[in-house]
């Protein structure tokens, strides 16, 4: 089952553990630490739009994408509610170039390390920076593989699995191991990684 069948088959069987119903606040913290400053951005993967929501309730220019309209229903009747301007899309990110480029910030909690194939890995980040401006900022949450979890739990990826991938196309400006956002009382262990697009002569 391809990745997005397999997404969209788990909002429709209510699976769906990453749906924490608030921003993560990995990205509350980078964001408001770093600090990047408000500017356009693409949520790729938002799901519910949680952190969509929060990215323009901060004066971002949001768009969220995902495979899933159920996800996205429930994006836009939560924006609706918090009385926020958001766009949400239908679309394959890897397949498709999304409409409002070069964004100035993107953020993917969950979406980059599905990826279980290196050069898929790669076909990603490329296609992020492909959606950036100059110096642009990619924030990513990633499944640790430094987590020797029992059960179910996020795809995991190993630092030398992210750095491959993204080298050729962004500067790493952090890494760091935390955990996700999360509901469980012992939330998975991730990746938190800021790049920046290189400039490619």
């Amino acid at each position: 089952m391809a990745i997005e069948e397999s997404f969209r088959e788990r909002y429709r069987s209510g699976d769906t553990p990453w749906d924490i119903g608030q921003p993560d606040f990995n990205l509350i913290e980078v964001v408001t630490k770093h600090p990047i400053p408000s500017c356009k951005a693409l949520d790729i993967g938002c799901g519910t739009g949680d952190n969509s929501i929060w990215l323009a309730q901060n004066g971002f220019q949001v768009i969220g994408t995902d495979t899933s309209g159920i996800a996205l229903e429930k994006a836009k009747e939560k924006a609706s509610k918090a009385n926020v301007e958001c766009d949400f899309i239908l679309v394959d990110f890897l397949k498709n170039k999304i409409e409002g480029a070069p964004f100035g910030f993107v953020f993917d909690r969950g979406c980059f390390h599905a990826f279980s194939s290196e050069n898929d890995r790669r076909r990603f980040a490329q296609n992020v920076a492909a959606h950036l401006e100059e110096a642009g900022l990619w924030l990513t949450l990633v499944g640790n593989a430094d987590e020797h979890r029992q059960g179910p739990g996020p795809p995991q990826r190993t630092a030398g699995d992210m750095v491959s991938a993204v080298e050729p196309y962004f500067e790493i400006l952090s890494l760091t191991s935390g955990h996700f956002g999360s509901n469980c009382p012992n939330p998975p262990r991730a990746w938190i990684c800021l790049l920046q697009k290189r400039h490619l002569s």
